[in-house]
């Protein structure tokens, strides 16, 4: 063999031995580089793994672990938009064999479409995870969640069981799947799914929230009051918390509780007043205005209400109905005035009837009065029969239950004739049992004469 084929032949071997290391490193290299990568998304270091990311896919564009980590390391930095691009990426891949797992995959992208409103896309993730997964009990919630924002409420309880017979220790699942059974109005089994929500994790706060709406629902306003109480411990249900105890306080009439409940939702809420949540506060807080005669108030209430909404509930009726107490003072001193001027001006208006009063008793909403009429001195021995008068300066119109009582209380007593004086109106149904019965009724137009007339009586006396 002459000398040129020997250097040919060298030079040859040298070449292929040159290509095969290159190769050899290449591909020793590149899984340096990826866990290169990988090291400093676990870092938090994204300026560098993005860098060292896109050097391997400008090399290698179908590197399903680049692609990832690229993802990774842009979330990292709040370029959640660029991390969607990234997950879309190894999804057309669909090369899970190294450091991007699939089951790890498929739960961060999920929450990533969630985040993005993307739900049909995050609902077929999560179901791949179920098949993955099946004994992984926040799958199914996660896919339960997703079936309810679609109105598939059905779907939904499936998906909710399923997590709960998987982990029954599941709070938010319980709490979720109480939710969806309240907004059902089937109320035994949301009951029970929050109680399970609770004994499971006390401090699940919201799930008192709608405890107390149940019992609210039932009437069991102390139990509601104390459901709430704890509910407000969520931030998320502070505000909504301190409504539901006003309306609840409401209902059982104690306005002034009720009251010191609402203000507080109204100064915490960063909500605006037309928002519908306020505008029910404002009217609530409207109502115990009203109830504990603070009508000045009550009336810059409906009249924020009024500009926002003018046919908001029965707002315009309330602001007529008061429009007079700017022009008449005796109205407006009768409605606001304290329990002892209260008694002294009924007893004017007595006094005004031609009446003696014989006995009084204060009640919740005014006094209850027995009177005889006023002896001249001429039937001195005639038997005087006495007379009820009850008067009250309740805001709601005097409906028949409380007529009907009345009229109960005369006859027992074997009282003849009765007098239901209000600083509001009544109900057709109570002027209709009053025609037929020994009660004249007084109203607010008659009741502003008497107050008038027991002024000039009171004036010219001596």
């Amino acid at each position: 063999m002459n000398t040129e084929i020997m250097i040919f032949l060298i030079i040859t071997a040298a070449c292929l031995l040159g290509i095969l290391i290159f190769f050899v490193v290449r591909s020793l290299l590149a899984p340096l580089k990826i866990s290169s990568v990988h090291e400093h998304v676990k870092q938090g270091n994204t300026a560098a793994a993005i860098r060292g990311a896109k050097q391997i896919l400008a090399k290698n564009p179908r590197s399903a672990d680049a692609h990832y980590l690229l993802a990774r390391a842009y979330s990292q930095d709040a370029k959640t938009e660029l991390a969607l691009m990234e997950y879309q990426a190894v999804n057309r891949i669909g090369n899970f064999s190294g450091i991007c797992k699939e089951t790890v995959f498929r739960t961060e992208a999920a929450a990533l479409y969630t985040q993005f409103g993307q739900k049909e896309e995050a609902l077929k993730e999560y179901l791949l995870l179920i098949e993955l997964e099946p004994r992984e009990a926040n799958h199914y919630y996660e896919a339960g969640r997703l079936f309810e924002e679609r109105s598939k409420a059905r779907g939904a309880a499936g998906y909710y069981k399923k997590a709960l017979e998987l982990n029954p220790r599941f709070s938010d699942g319980w709490f979720a799947y109480g939710q969806l059974m309240y907004r059902a109005k089937r109320a035994v089994e949301a009951k029970h799914a929050f109680q399970k929500a609770i004994k499971v994790r006390p401090d699940n706060f919201k799930a008192y929230f709608y405890m107390g709406r149940l019992l609210k629902d039932a009437q069991n306003f102390k139990s509601a009051l104390s459901a709430f109480e704890n509910a407000q411990k969520d931030p998320d249900f502070k505000i909504k918390a301190l409504i539901e105890r006003g309306s609840c306080l409401l209902s059982m009439k104690n306005y002034e509780r009720a009251k010191n409940e609402l203000e507080r939702a109204i100064k915490l809420s960063e909500s605006s007043s037309d928002s519908p949540e306020m505008m029910h506060t404002r009217y609530f807080l409207s109502v115990c205005y009203e109830h504990t005669r603070n009508l000045d108030k009550a009336i810059e209430q409906w009249e924020i209400l009024y500009k926002i909404k003018k046919n908001f509930r029965d707002v315009a009726e309330k602001l007529s109905r008061y429009q007079e107490l700017r022009s008449d003072d005796r109205i407006k001193d009768f409605i606001t005035a304290s329990p002892q001027a209260f008694e002294a001006t009924c007893m004017r208006i007595v006094n005004a009837m031609n009446l003696s009063v014989t006995d009084s008793s204060p009640l919740s909403e005014g006094i209850q009065i027995t009177a005889v009429e006023r002896s001249t001195g001429q039937w001195r021995n005639i038997r005087q029969f006495p007379k009820y008068l009850r008067i009250l300066r309740s805001p709601d119109p005097i409906d028949l239950p409380n007529i009907r009582k009345f009229h109960e209380q005369m006859k027992k007593a074997g009282v003849d004739r009765g007098y239901l004086i209000c600083s509001s109106s009544f109900t057709r149904s109570a002027m209709e049992f009053a025609e037929s019965r020994p009660i004249d009724i007084i109203s607010r137009d008659k009741l502003q004469e008497l107050l008038r007339k027991a002024e000039n009586a009171s004036q010219e006396a001596p």
